[in-house]
């Protein structure tokens, strides 16, 4: 399938840092799976004896996730797919799903999203959304802080258009906590 263009798509860091080469980039959501922080990050966004919390998906029959999907062109598949699997190599596992795409003009299309199921060595399901705050408030890894990741994937989703309300209510009490009053990111 080298010459055919694929779609992934992003709900959590790769809606503001994909970080791939692509050829489209569009507003698109999938239904049946709500977003959560309840996996576990010992490398990214956290370090293993501490460690930071990002989102996955979980099935939840009748809501809608939405993001972005980006198209890949066949060419660079193989190599956009590689630098994923590394990328959400910590209990991730890619899915094919149905992509709907905000503008009613494009068609559905297949894609593929990284779930981090409940089966994961790093899954930690659910939590009081004020323990959760914390431990993103203290956690840090290699790819930076996980107030950082936090606050950028609630600004990115209000700025698609699309905000989440487990993530906007975490990045609210965050922010009412002061959290946010450390270094700025937007300016990279």
């Amino acid at each position: 399938m080298s010459g055919e263009a694929r779609w992934i798509f992003g709900y959590g860091s790769l809606v503001w840092r994909p970080a791939f080469d692509f050829d489209d980039r569009a507003a698109a959501s999938i239904e049946g799976f709500a977003r959560r922080f309840w996996q576990g990050s010992p490398d990214h966004r956290g370090v293993p004896q501490a460690p930071g919390r990002v989102v996955t998906l979980v099935e939840r029959a009748g809501l809608r996730c939405s993001g972005v999907a980006y198209r890949v062109a066949g060419e660079r598949w193989p190599e956009v797919l590689d630098a994923l699997d590394e990328r959400e190599s910590g209990g991730f596992e890619r899915h094919e799903v149905a992509l709907r795409f905000r503008d009613p003009a494009r068609t559905p299309a297949r894609g593929l999203v990284y779930v981090a199921g409940p089966g994961n060595p790093n899954f930690l399901g659910p939590a009081p959304l004020g323990q959760i705050a914390r431990q993103v408030a203290e956690s840090a890894g290699s790819s930076g802080s996980n107030l950082e990741y936090v606050l950028r994937l609630d600004v990115s989703l209000r700025e698609l258009g699309a905000p989440d309300a487990h993530v906007a209510e975490l990045a609210a009490l965050l922010r009412g906590r002061g959290y946010d009053r450390g270094p700025s990111f937007a300016e990279e």
